[in-house]
């Protein structure tokens, strides 16, 4: 059976469609830098609360943003099983980690975590769906009380982020076999 392909919908915000997860990223983060993402993003859930609209002067931002998020939460539900797979690059001593403080040390070495994390709590569905809440209430002038809960989905669109941008710098290289494969391999060809 083949599978479905996602559209990652690049086009609105990126002036291009990619069928390439990864393509995807360098996109978004030529796009706009991550520390961007993170604070649009605390900004619209913040004004959740308030009875202010947020970005009243210029709203098309607002729905860029929603659409160059909506992507990103696509091309992280292709790449969350993609860790099996890839590896991404071991760290340099040079990479600054103090705009990646969201993710453990073990996060950190394996950013795909974060995406099955992430995948195996919430679906695609109501990511989307938190998503669409938030903009929702964040352009409102009247408080909105939210019946579903936004903390948890905010927490992990932020780990994404931060682990897509790991992703990203390092580069991923396909996942080398151990010896103990190999082996079993070649004894089971016999």
């Amino acid at each position: 059976m083949k599978s479905k392909r996602i559209s990652f919908k690049t086009r609105f915000w990126a002036g291009f469609t990619t069928k390439n997860p990864f393509e995807a990223f360098d996109a978004l983060f030529d796009f706009a830098h991550l520390d961007y993402y993170k604070q649009h993003l605390s900004q619209v859930v913040l004004h959740c609360y308030k009875r202010k609209v947020y970005k009243q002067e210029s709203p098309s931002n607002v729905f860029i943003f929603y659409t160059a998020i909506g992507s990103f939460l696509k091309v992280c539900y292709c790449l969350r099983k993609k860790g099996k797979k890839w590896n991404v690059k071991a760290a340099t001593r040079a990479e600054t980690v103090f705009h990646l403080s969201s993710l453990t040390k073990e996060e950190y070495d394996n950013p795909f975590l974060v995406l099955q994390n992430a995948f195996k709590e919430r679906t695609l569905q109501e990511f989307e769906s938190f998503l669409s809440e938030i903009i929702e209430f964040s352009l409102s002038p009247y408080y909105g009380d939210s019946d579903s809960d936004l903390t948890t989905p905010y927490i992990h669109l932020i780990k994404m982020l931060d682990a897509a941008e790991l992703i990203r710098t390092r580069g991923v290289e396909k996942r080398k076999k151990a010896p103990s494969e190999n082996a079993q391999l070649n004894e089971g060809g016999d």
